[in-house]
């Protein structure tokens, strides 16, 4: 419909509000001089006032004003229809000027009452009045019949730009009311109790923690966090269905659509800020710390879930609800609240991709590949497509250019993910610390590593498809094997990466049985976490596993050769035989039990000091080891402790009874110091 021009009127009274109306200020104030016309406000109530006292007169113009607040329409209405009437009547309908004028003047009347607040946009009329939306609805008809007229009356013409006036009047009010209805009840709530202060966030990932750095996401029927505008009381749905109506029939679906769109999105907003979102730009999302920067990804997780799954679906109940029968406006006002509220949350996904990488990073930009990837179905089953006529020219409609852009973002996430995945490989190659971790313990690089993995293996399958994509875009990723898993590759090569850094920082020892502790430690801790983790084992294969429990058992050889194979050679025969092959050379046995006691006791000095911190091994390690001596020791002790004088000579060289060296050799590997020499005496 042809938009109408204001026309100055006389006694207005503009609604005072704190915001700036898109309809603008309209002056009404009638003035003479600048081609304005004053009405004589008897002609509200007729020429003839007769004589009468003061009552009787004035119960005549009530009357009368009664009457002609129901005969006026009635004029007015058969007016508007022959004017439109189809076929065109012959003759041109005379204009009904009395009739218009005093219409007009009630009609401006009943507006500047609604605009005093004197009456509520819903009230039902008096004494014969017509309702605020059917003296609009009339008011709007006749501005466009009387446009219609080919007369150029004056007075027609001045009827026309007065209805013009009224109709763009009552448009400023009722946009006003759109705007405080939608702005008062409907508002975004959140508990209290769930403000980001409040809440725990998982810390960063630590090299030295075998904390998780999941980010915990609540259920969307959770109720401590509720982004969500309050269901609106159907009487107050049909007030906005009605403000709504009465302003697209007067040819501003423009402004309505404007105060609803802008009205929600702020409300969204404030929304927004109240859960503690706030808007970032790129730079400022790039210069963010790793602590601060968790905290707003936890935030933008939660949001962004709640915006899509609670918020927006409700936010569409509502627009359709205030637009019904309008269901072509209703689903673009949806679209664009959704594309405008959606946008700068991809804006931050974006900027976080840009960070500078980080092996600390992956987790939380896995949870938000995985947020995107689950949130954009929502999001298509939100946006249902646009109607043909709405999607003019082949554009793309607001759907797929959302989805495209959400799928751009995720895209950059994804690159971002096998980025700082890669990065861990580097974190490998780099560690060339040369101090050697005391006691041959578990090296921290090994801690990182392992933990890092495990938690990387619990987004297995995602992990998977974004190398999977990496590799396809031709980003030359390591082959994938037979059944084209190159996650799976990535994690076998960086396995290997960690074995042979470790085998160079077991050379940092210069104990070659240290050496073999150092390794059994950090192979026995490698496998353990492995077993411990299904996604890894099945990643890895059984054939890896093999492999490496096949090393294992040779470090474990290793340290028994290089420790123990000099302490049995003092339990042999050769070399103690006596002249001419008979006897004992009881020098000889002296030294024998003199080398052995020094041999352990040094080695039980040093190796109390060694770490074997996991029980099992630490145990498997001392059984071995007693297996191996206590049983040659006393084998020796009963061949040739007879040889030996009794009394101060056994005591100065049989030092160890076999069930006291058994319980030495229980002390090996605490990692605490320990002395025989003071325990002997």
């Amino acid at each position: 419909m042809e938009r109408f021009h204001s026309f100055p009127q006389k006694h207005a009274r503009p609604r005072v509000v704190g915001r700036s109306l898109s309809l603008g200020n309209v002056d009404l104030e009638r003035c003479e001089n600048k081609g304005g016309f004053e009405l004589d406000k008897e002609e509200l109530i007729g020429e003839d006032r007769g004589g009468g006292g003061g009552v009787k007169e004035s119960e005549e113009a009530e009357e009368e004003k009664d009457v002609s607040a129901a005969s006026l329409s009635a004029e007015i209405d058969d007016f508007i229809g022959r004017v439109l009437r189809e076929p065109p009547e012959e003759t041109v309908p005379v204009f009904p000027q009395s009739a218009v004028e005093k219409f007009l003047d009630l009609a401006e009347e009943m507006v500047a009452k609604h605009e005093s607040g004197e009456f509520g946009i819903l009230s039902s009329p008096e004494n014969g009045e017509l309702s605020l939306f059917s003296t609009i609805d009339l008011v709007v008809k006749l501005a466009s019949a009387a446009g219609g007229l080919s007369s150029a009356e004056p007075e027609c013409k001045r009827a026309m730009n007065r209805a013009g006036g009224i109709v763009h009047r009552s448009m400023c009010f009722l946009e006003d009311e759109l705007h405080i209805l939608l702005d008062q009840d409907p508002k975004y709530k959140v508990d209290p109790g769930s403000a980001r202060s409040k809440s725990k966030r998982p810390s960063s990932f630590d090299r030295s923690s075998d904390s998780s750095d999941r980010c915990v996401l609540p259920s969307p029927e959770s109720n401590s966090l509720d982004l969500a505008p309050e269901t609106l009381a159907p009487e107050m749905v049909e007030e906005l269905r009605r403000v709504v109506g009465a302003m697209i029939n007067a040819g501003y679906t423009i402004e309505c659509c404007q105060v609803i769109a802008v009205t929600r999105r702020n409300a969204f907003d404030a929304g927004l800020s109240s859960l503690g979102y706030e808007k970032l730009s790129i730079d400022d999302v790039v210069r963010l710390p790793l602590d601060s920067l968790e905290g707003e990804i936890a935030t933008w997780i939660r949001v962004f879930r709640q915006s899509v799954e609670v918020a927006f679906p409700r936010e569409q109940d509502l627009c359709f609800a205030v637009l019904a029968g309008q269901e072509a406006i209703a689903q673009s006002i949806f679209h664009d609240l959704i594309c405008s509220a959606t946008i700068p949350l991809l804006t931050f996904a974006e900027a976080v991709a840009m960070t500078k990488r980080s092996a600390e990073k992956l987790f939380k930009v896995l949870d938000m590949y995985e947020t995107l990837r689950d949130i954009l179905p929502k999001i298509h089953a939100l946006l249902q497509p646009e109607p043909p006529e709405e999607n003019h020219d082949g554009e793309p409609s607001a759907l797929e250019n959302l989805e495209t852009e959400m799928a751009s973002v995720n895209a950059r996430l994804a690159e971002a993910a096998v980025a700082i995945f890669c990065e861990l490989e580097n974190s490998i190659k780099n560690d060339t610390t040369k101090t050697p971790v005391p006691g041959g313990a578990v090296h921290p690089l090994t801690r990182y590593v392992m933990n890092y993995l495990k938690y990387a293996c619990e987004y297995r399958n995602t992990m998977e498809h974004i190398f999977k994509e990496h590799r396809n875009h031709g980003s030359g990723a390591k082959n994938g094997g037979e059944d084209g898993n190159y996650f799976a590759s990535h994690l076998v090569e960086l396995m290997e990466m960690l074995h042979a850094n470790l085998e160079g920082k077991s050379r940092l020892y210069k104990d070659p049985a240290l050496n073999s502790i150092f390794l059994m430690n950090n192979g026995r801790y490698i496998m353990q976490k492995i077993k411990g983790s299904g996604e890894i084992h099945r990643m890895l294969g059984d054939s890896w596993s093999r492999k490496r429990s096949t090393e294992l058992r040779q470090y474990h050889k290793n340290y028994q050769r290089e420790t123990w194979a000099r302490v049995l050679g003092c339990f042999k025969d050769a070399g103690l035989q006596g002249k001419g092959g008979t006897g004992v050379a009881k020098p000889a046995l002296k030294e024998r039990f003199k080398s052995f006691n020094a041999m352990f006791e040094e080695i039980h000095k040093a190796q109390c000091l060694w770490v074997v911190s996991d029980e099992q091994l630490q145990s498997e390690l001392r059984v071995s080891v007693s297996a191996v001596i206590v049983p040659a020791y006393r084998s020796f002790l009963g061949r040739f402790s007879q040889y030996l004088d009794p009394g101060r000579q056994t005591e100065k060289y049989i030092k160890f009874g076999p069930e006291e060296l058994e319980n030495y050799i229980d002390e090996l590997f605490s990692g605490n110091p320990s002395s025989l020499v003071g325990r002997r005496k």
